[in-house]
């Protein structure tokens, strides 16, 4: 005779028997996937964990009318979110109305509650919706066609598709009254638009964000964050660490092996061949913040620490390996950003009688020199590896825009000229490109550089001229503050964050 299971064994095993099922149905960062309706041939979703991209196959009739048939990889949300993507077509293609996009989705049902952002075989870019369940699908077409780059976000129950060509900004469509409920389906879905046909997409940059909640605090309350690494030539980003608080400004080694960044106050090195983070001793200075600069020959740090009154930041220089620091800026607010290629100077911006401007002052020490004298912010100063021009953001003509002048602080000219918020310059080593980071001016103010923002990363010749968007991403203060160029020339460092993380990713602690 069989002994009799208790029912906590039986709920046990129940437990264990659908976490084993979810776990194998994942799929990187989504919790399953399968087809939605009855398609006629099984589709399929791959995700390639050293590339961090997605491969989907699906058939299906159609996502139209009031009923749909596709393959889908999903996960469960709730709240506010953003997905974002970029999305390429593998092969010539059968049907024109092929697609592929993102979904949300009130259920798994055929006939379902949806918003779709979707683009189409034959390059349509539209954003698809359907108000009840079995209700018959509507359609906002963009003028923008055969669109690289998609995003949908949920925010405060609307929803705001954005959709751009690789290397240009985003064109938003909004819209509102279509209510699913707090708890639904997102995810990334493929639909052949011919029953007998099996079509294929590939997805990179694939992001699921939980962006900051309302009330939160900035300087007290932080969301999650991840380092990633761009590779200019793909435009292909990978995380290589997370975790649920603040990371800030990683500034890439001289060797290539390592980024520095600062967490908590603290300085970090973090080894690019083991992904490991090791604490840099930097002394009395231990209120670091995310203005930090490595010296060209790679050997000492220039650091800016909350050690003056009443917790002001001011400038000192440790060797980057660790050390006890020499504090080089008499007075704060100090902020350091960029040393000189001979490593006799260090340039930063510093508050003296409540005007922000940039100075230079002997990296030993000494007697400090100011270099702009604009009303407004003048901020974000950095060498060029020539040592000729100094490069820094104003906010002098209305918008921060980028700017740069001589060494001695002649010569001061303007460089973007567009309607957004431009900080942070970044020479790259072979002196051919800078890198900036972007705010909208109807999030942001000029003269702030807030976290928590939808941002841009671009690039544009040295010399100016027109820039290029290389990331889309959620982030703000923190993202590059610092120099963050590979010392190739080919690749970047940044933050993004989130308030969710994913084990597919490296977490720490």
């Amino acid at each position: 005779m069989k002994p009799k299971l208790g029912s906590w064994v039986i709920v046990t095993l129940f437990f264990v028997t659908a976490f084993a099922a979810r776990a194998q149905n994942a799929i990187g960062i989504f919790d399953g996937q399968g087809d939605i309706g009855p398609v006629k041939h099984t589709g399929s979703g791959v995700y390639d964990n050293a590339s961090q991209q997605y491969a989907l196959t699906g058939s299906g009739t159609n996502v139209w009318g009031t009923h749909d048939e596709f393959h889908y990889v999903w996960k469960k949300m709730k709240g506010d979110f953003i997905l974002r993507t970029n999305i390429t077509f593998l092969g010539k293609g059968v049907e024109e109305h092929r697609k592929v996009g993102w979904m949300v989705r009130s259920s798994l049902d055929t006939n379902a509650m949806h918003v779709s952002a979707v683009v189409h075989g034959n390059g349509l870019t539209s954003l698809q919706f359907r108000r009840k369940v079995s209700g018959v699908t509507e359609e906002k077409k963009f003028t923008l066609t055969g669109a690289d780059i998609i995003q949908l976000e949920r925010k405060d129950g609307r929803y705001i598709m954005s959709v751009a060509h690789k290397g240009e900004t985003f064109v938003t469509e909004k819209l509102d009254s279509v209510d699913m409920g707090d708890d639904v389906y997102v995810g990334l879905f493929i639909c052949s638009h011919n029953p007998n046909v099996v079509e294929k997409a590939e997805f990179n940059n694939v992001r699921i964000v939980a962006p900051a909640w309302k009330g939160l605090i900035p300087y007290r309350d932080y969301l999650g964050s991840a380092i990633e690494i761009l590779d200019l030539e793909t435009q292909n980003s990978r995380i290589i660490y997370q975790i649920p608080k603040s990371l800030q400004a990683p500034n890439w080694t001289q060797d290539g092996k390592s980024l520095i960044y600062n967490r908590d106050g603290k300085l970090y090195t973090f080894d690019l061949a083991t992904n490991t983070p090791t604490a840099i001793n930097t002394g009395v200075a231990n209120k670091n913040n995310n203005d930090h600069v490595i010296s060209f020959d790679g050997k000492m740090l220039a650091v800016s620490s909350g050690n003056g009154e009443h917790g002001v930041s001011l400038g000192f220089v440790v060797p980057i390996g660790g050390g006890e620091p020499k504090q080089i800026t008499p007075i704060g607010p100090s902020y350091m950003h960029g040393w000189s290629p001979d490593g006799k100077y260090i340039v930063f911006c510093g508050s003296r009688n409540n005007e922000y401007d940039v100075y230079r002052i002997p990296s030993n020490g000494g007697p400090e020199e100011r270099l702009t004298t604009s009303p407004g912010l003048d901020d974000g100063p950095e060498y060029s590896p020539d040592g000729k021009y100094i490069y820094f953001n104003s906010v002098r003509s209305g918008l921060m825009q980028v700017w740069r002048m001589k060494a001695d602080g002649s010569e001061q000219t303007q460089l973007t000229h567009d309607d957004y918020n431009n900080w942070f310059p970044h020479v790259s080593p072979d002196g051919k490109w800078i890198e900036y980071i972007t705010f909208s001016k109807d999030e942001v103010s000029p003269g702030d550089h807030p976290f928590y923002k939808h941002v841009y990363l671009r690039v544009m010749p040295v010399d100016g001229g027109p820039s290029k968007v290389v990331a889309y991403l959620y982030g703000g203060q923190g993202t590059i503050n610092t120099p963050s160029w590979a010392p190739d020339s080919k690749h970047l460092a940044f933050v993004s964050n989130s308030n969710l993380l994913f084990p597919v990713f490296p977490i720490g602690q």
